[in-house]
């Protein structure tokens, strides 16, 4: 059993090697911000081509932001391990400009499953967003 330092810098390594590979997370424009063992705090700023025929932050975007702190947060065990299901709900609206930080932590860390709360805020400290996600461990190395 590894201490909790040992772990966090394992969770650590296996985050950066995940971004290195990760082009549509580079692409949003994502800045890891801290990770721990199963947990990751991530945040970008929202572009002109993010938002939607209203004005508005396509939701696909507030998904996929709260989707890679998902990732970093059940993967950064180095067990490679699959979104089974998610759900989001919109709270406020994003606009041009906001900076969006999402925040992943675990509510349980199962043999073959893991369930995760993320929750988006604005640079208000106002919840935009609130994602669930469940996770499939497939016990195979990612580093």
């Amino acid at each position: 059993m590894q201490n909790n330092s040992q772990a966090d810098a394992l969770a650590q390594q296996v985050v950066e090697k995940m971004m290195q590979e990760d082009r549509f997370s580079q692409w949003m424009g994502i800045e890891v911000i801290e990770v721990r063992e199963g947990y990751s705090r991530i945040r970008m700023t929202i572009r002109p081509e993010m938002v939607n025929g209203f004005g508005i932050v396509h939701g696909g975007v507030t998904f996929a932001l709260a989707d890679s702190a998902f990732a970093f947060a059940c993967n950064n065990r180095n067990d490679l391990s699959v979104a089974l299901d998610t759900s989001i709900n919109f709270t406020k609206q994003v606009l041009v400009g906001d900076q969006l930080t999402a925040e992943a932590t675990e509510l349980h860390n199962g043999k073959s499953t893991g369930l995760y709360q993320i929750a988006i805020q604005n640079q208000h400290q106002q919840l935009v967003a609130q994602f669930k996600g469940l996770c499939y461990r497939t016990h195979k190395n990612l580093i």
